[in-house]
Formats: C-alpha cells, structure tokens, sequence
C-alpha cells in the first residue's frame, strides 16, 4: 500500500477524532463553586442573602445588596482522599492542593436622585474557582481481563498493512499517519501490534482483519493510577440595581476557562501458561484547554424586614474545547526462554480538532430569614438537567452516539444547600449543609454528594477576616477503559476544604 504522508511539525499531528466521553461533559459542567470563607460555611446558601462576592456567582442581585464598596481575595486548602475497592483489594490516594478560590471587588453607585425609585447601582467584577481538578487516584488489584482486551478490541476489522512498518517508515511516522487518517482506535491498535500484545490471525495475509491476544486468560496483577490537575475558572462581569426598598435585580456575563491535565498509567503483570506477554505498561496523557460563555438573571425580594427571597436563571454554558494527547507502551515477552522488552514510544502529540460543548442551564430558588442583627438562616434549592448536555463539532454526526448515551444516562439533578450564621457582637458563627442528586440515573455510576460546613468570621470594621471548613463526600466507580479493559472499581471520595478570606470596605 502506498501511504501518502502530511507535513510533520516537531512531533506534532492533527488528529481528525478523539474519544470524548460522559465524563467529559460532566467534568466541565459542574459547578463545585467553594468561594468566600463565609460562603463556605453556610455551604453556599446565599441566594437570597447576597452581600457576598462568591455569592454573586449564583444570584446575580447579591450585588444590590452591598452598602459600601468591597474586596476580598480567598485561598482555599483542599485535600481529596480517595478509597478505592478493585477486586477485593483496597487502595488510597491522596491529594492536597492551595488555589484561589475567589478575587474580586464591587463597586456601589447610589442614586444622587433621592426622589428616585432606583436606590442605587453597582458593578461587580469577580472570579471563582468552580472546580478544582487536583486528583490522585490508586487502583490496584488482581484482576480477570487484561489490557489485552483493550487493544484487541481495537484491533478487530483493521487491515494488518496498516499496522506493519513499511520500508522506511518508523513508529512515529506510521503512527502519525494513522490518526491523520484512521483515528485513534487505529493508532492504539498499532500499538498493540508493535508492542507484541496481539498479533493477526493470518499473518501472512495483509487483508487480516481479525487477531489474537497474546496474554493468556486467568488473574492480572494490576496497578492503575490516575493523577489530574487544573481547574474551571468563572471570571464575572455584574450589574446590579436596588429598586424601592424591597427589589434587587442583577445581570452576569460569565467568562469561563478549562485547563485541565490528566496522565493514566497501567501496570499489569501475569503469570498465566501460555501467556507470551507477561508484562504491561501503558500511559495514556491528556491536555485539554478551553474557553466558554454564560449568563445570568437574578432577583432578591425583601418580603420583610426577615424575610427574603430570591430566584436565579443560568442560561447554558458554551465552550469551545482543545484536546491534546501522547501515548506510551512497554511490554515484556519472552520468546525462546529469553526475555525481551519493547518499547513503543511514538513520540508525537495529537493535537485534535477543536469541538464544541453545551453544558445545561440551571434554575434556582431561595429563601432566607434574618434574625435582627443577631442572625439568619437560608435555605437554596436548584436544578440542572445534564441529559441535555450536548457535544457538537465541524464534522456531521460525530457525537450523535455520544449525545444520545447522554440523554440516556444521565437526568436532571437537584441541590438543597442549608446555612445559618449567628453573630456575637462582632464574631460571626456559621454551618451548613448540603446535598446534591447524582447526575447519572443510575447512581452506582457516581452517587450523590452531601457534606457539612463550619465557619467563623471577625468584623474589624473596615476588613474582616473568615475561616471555613467543609466536608463532602461522594461515592463512585471508575471504568479503567472504555472498551475491553472494562473493569469497575468503587471510589468512595472524601472533600476537605479549608478557606481563609480576606474582606476590605471601601
């Protein structure tokens, strides 16, 4: 076969296809906001309230609520411990990351009309860490499928001549054509072939389509560990207005940014009869950066000097999406009683097409009642539908397969967020508490999230200074791979966060 070659820039190749998946669309559509230390202690139930920065970013109106203009800077501790279960064996993996959590200031206009219903005005600017991707999870155990049946999966209705180094061709350049023309399952698939894991059914045919697994069945000693890093960020533009003295109303115009990092590593080893291949390692790199658009309306009605309430409409968020990729394969065999080692190191970054995700709206409701000057309680109720997250790109009906797994697996979620603060003259106390459905409907896949919150805050008159802690947990499973090498383990995730906040009147 003749193989026509495109420009080749340092190690870098377009690759027409990708293999994005429900976890992607989940990863940048949840919104896991930690904010101010006082946000966090009353566990986000801030809807009705505003007078907040971190609060702005789920009702809009908080804004209106200032009285003076206000800064804060927040620094958040988190540290995510995973326990995960993998065919009877345990496993810990540990992270603890320091990030801003929250910048921004508000500015407050008040009407030089006194004879004016529209009290006052404000603009806010404003940052918020809506995810920190920081994670370190281990996997280990004996397991009864090897990675094996990941690349023979792949393998299957390939032509061998695609998979053969031809005369002066070298791994890189043979690869590289590959996801130019075949995509990545071909490419995994040459990986497969090169590192000795499967080999053709006819190898002396170059049509062969169908091929064999050079692992015997039985147990697999594995190890897999996933690390990630990288956040999603909201960077907030806000007006809002007061109208008498009962009304709040505000308008977001949210910038969104993705910068997230992942690397997989597999550690297999066997000692079945048969097997020719009795080691495996396997490296899967992922970069991903991105940039998206929102929106957001909002309103606080003061019912009364106690009682406030508040509603809040986030439109979708649009992002436009980068992927980039390496790959790397070791494997042990031994042939005539002697060990050998191949290495399968292609050396060349994928740089994919870009594509487009829809991630869904959200609609929120709240209450909240204040106690005086001595304190309040809140209450924060919303809702996502993440069926209605949609993948899309140049190329007609790429993620039609995809779009539709969505609508099929996952639902709507809701979120109840409960606070409370009580003040000691100029000592704040506050907790809360939260709960979030699982967005998939069968929630073995990932179960629900609840956590609980601890606070306080010092009034120093023109700066305050709060601390916050909180705790959530979350239970899930992770797939090792999506196709062949799809075993389950159980991670159950525990969050601790601790915030410091810096605040300063103006």
């Amino acid at each position: 076969m003749k193989r026509k070659f495109f420009l080749l820039i340092a190690g870098f190749v377009m690759t027409f296809s990708s293999a994005q998946n429900i976890t992607d669309g989940l990863r940048y559509g949840v919104d896991r906001t930690t904010g101010s230390a006082r946000y966090t202690a009353m566990s986000g139930a801030f809807g009705a309230l505003g007078g907040d920065l971190s609060a702005i970013g789920i009702n809009p109106a908080s804004s209106a609520v200032f009285i003076t203009n206000d800064l804060s800077f927040s620094l958040g501790v988190l540290d995510r411990e995973n326990n995960a279960t993998y065919f009877g064996s345990e496993a810990r993996g540990i992270d603890t990351d320091v990030a801003i959590n929250q910048a921004g200031g508000v500015f407050v206009y008040d009407n030089v009309n006194e004879n004016s219903n529209w009290k006052k005005f404000t603009v806010g600017i404003n940052y918020n860490n809506t995810l920190n991707h920081d994670d370190d999870v281990f996997i280990q155990g004996n397991g009864n499928r090897s990675i094996a049946s990941y690349f023979l999966t792949l393998a299957q209705g390939i032509p061998l001549e695609l998979l053969q180094l031809q005369g002066g061709e070298s791994i890189s350049s043979l690869y590289s054509f590959l996801g130019e023309t075949e995509g990545t399952a071909a490419q995994n698939a040459f990986l497969g072939f090169q590192g000795y894991i499967i080999d053709p059914v006819d190898a002396g045919n170059p049509n062969n389509t169908q091929y064999v697994s050079n692992i015997a069945p039985g147990r697999f000693n594995q190890e897999y560990y996933a690390t990630s890093t990288g956040f999603n960020g909201k960077y907030t533009i806000n007006f809002g207005a007061q109208y008498t003295e009962q009304f709040y109303f505000g308008v977001n115009l949210n910038f969104h940014a993705i910068d997230y990092v992942e690397s997989n590593f597999l550690f297999e080893t066997n000692s079945n009869p048969g097997s020719i291949v009795n080691q495996v390692e396997f490296e899967n790199n992922l970069s991903v950066l991105g940039g998206g658009f929102s929106a957001q309306l909002g309103g606080i009605f003061k019912v009364s000097d106690e009682v406030r309430l508040g509603l809040t409409y986030d439109t979708p968020t649009w992002f436009e999406i980068s992927e980039e990729t390496t790959q790397y394969l070791r494997t042990r065999r031994t042939e005539d009683g002697q060990s050998i080692t191949a290495v399968v190191n292609p050396n060349v970054l994928n740089v994919f097409a870009d594509y487009e995700l829809r991630t869904p709206g959200r609609y929120a409701a709240s209450a909240a009642y204040v106690f005086g000057k001595q304190g309040l309680i809140s209450l924060d109720y919303s809702y996502k539908d993440y069926s209605q997250t949609k993948f899309s790109s140049d190329f007609s009906g790429e993620f039609s397969a995809l779009n539709n797994s969505i609508s099929s697996n996952l639902q709507g979620s809701s979120s109840v967020k409960l606070g409370g603060e009580y003040r000691i003259n100029a000592l704040s106390l506050r907790a809360g508490m939260q709960y979030e459905q699982s967005p998939y409907k069968n929630d073995m896949i990932v179960g629900d999230l609840t956590g609980f919150s601890l606070g306080l805050g010092y009034d120093f008159g023109e700066y305050n200074f709060d601390i916050a802690y909180a705790r959530a947990q979350q239970d899930r499973s992770r797939q090792l791979y999506d196709v062949g090498l799809t075993s389950v383990s159980n991670i159950d995730t525990t969050f601790n966060n601790i915030v410091f906040t810096l605040g300063i009147s103006l």
